[in-house]
C-alpha cells in the first residue's frame, strides 16, 4: 500500500515538474517574442534614419549630375577637353552610386516589411557591404577634381612649375583614391583611420540596428547559460 502511495506521490511530483517546465518555457518564449519585437522596432528606427539620410543624399546626387551634364553641354569645345573628361567621370561615378543608393533604400524598405530576426540580419549584412562597396567607389572621382581645370594651352606651355605641381597633385589623389578603393574593406574595420571615415550617419545606424539585433543573440545565450 505504501509503495503504491509513493509512486502515486512521485507521479504527481513528475506531472508537476512537466509543468513547470512547460510554464518556464512558454515565459521563455513570451520574454523572446516582447525582446525580438522591441529590438527590431529600434532596429527600424535606425533604418528609417538612415533611409531618410540616402534619400536626400539621392536628391543631391541627381541634382549634381544635372549640375555637372549642364556644364559639359556648355562648354563642348577643345579647350574644354579635359573640363568635359573630368567632369564627365565625376557624374559617372556619381550616378552609379545614386543607382547603389536607391537600391540600398529599396533594400531598407524591405527590411521594414520583414518580421523575422534571420531575415533582417541577412538584409543588414547585405546593406553593410553594399555601404562599404559604394564609398570605395565614390574615393576614384577624386583625381579628376585636380584636371578638370586643365586646358591644351596649360599642357604645351606650361612650364616644369606646372608639371611639378600638377602632376605631384593628380599623382598623389590618384594614389590616395585606388588605395582606399582596394582597402575599404571588412577586414580594415578596426582600424583608426577607417572608423575616422565611416564616422557618418550611413555606416553609424548600420552598425546601431545589427547591435540591436545581436542583442538578442547574446540574452538567449545567457538565458540558456542559466
Amino acid at each position: 500500500m505504501e509503495d503504491i502511495e509513493l509512486q502515486k506521490i512521485w507521479a504527481d511530483y513528475n506531472i508537476q515538474m512537466q509543468q513547470a517546465k512547460l510554464l518556464n518555457m512558454q515565459a521563455w518564449a513570451i520574454a523572446l517574442q516582447s525582446r525580438e519585437t522591441l529590438q527590431l522596432h529600434k532596429a527600424q528606427n535606425r533604418l528609417n534614419r538612415l533611409a531618410r539620410f540616402k534619400t536626400r543624399a539621392i536628391v543631391l546626387g541627381i541634382a549634381w549630375i544635372l549640375v555637372l551634364c549642364g556644364l559639359i553641354f556648355f562648354r563642348i569645345t577643345w579647350q574644354g577637353i579635359f573640363f568635359n573628361l573630368s567632369l564627365s567621370a565625376i557624374a559617372l561615378i556619381t550616378a552609379v552610386a545614386v543607382v547603389v543608393y536607391i537600391r540600398q533604400v529599396i533594400l531598407i524598405r524591405k527590411v521594414d516589411e520583414t518580421g523575422s530576426i534571420a531575415e533582417t540580419q541577412q538584409m543588414l549584412a547585405k546593406l553593410q557591404a553594399s555601404t562599404i562597396r559604394i564609398a570605395g567607389i565614390l574615393w576614384l572621382q577624386a583625381p579628376f577634381y585636380a584636371t578638370w581645370f586643365i586646358t591644351p594651352a596649360m599642357i604645351t606651355q606650361g612650364g616644369t612649375m606646372f608639371w611639378l605641381i600638377e602632376g605631384s597633385a593628380v599623382g598623389l589623389l590618384t594614389y590616395g583614391a585606388v588605395w582606399l578603393y582596394r582597402n575599404i574593406h571588412y577586414r580594415n574595420m578596426h582600424k583608426k583611420w577607417f572608423r575616422v571615415l565611416f564616422n557618418s550617419p550611413e555606416w553609424t545606424n548600420v552598425i546601431k540596428a545589427m547591435s540591436f539585433l545581436q542583442e538578442i543573440e547574446e540574452w538567449k545565450k545567457n538565458e540558456l547559460a542559466q
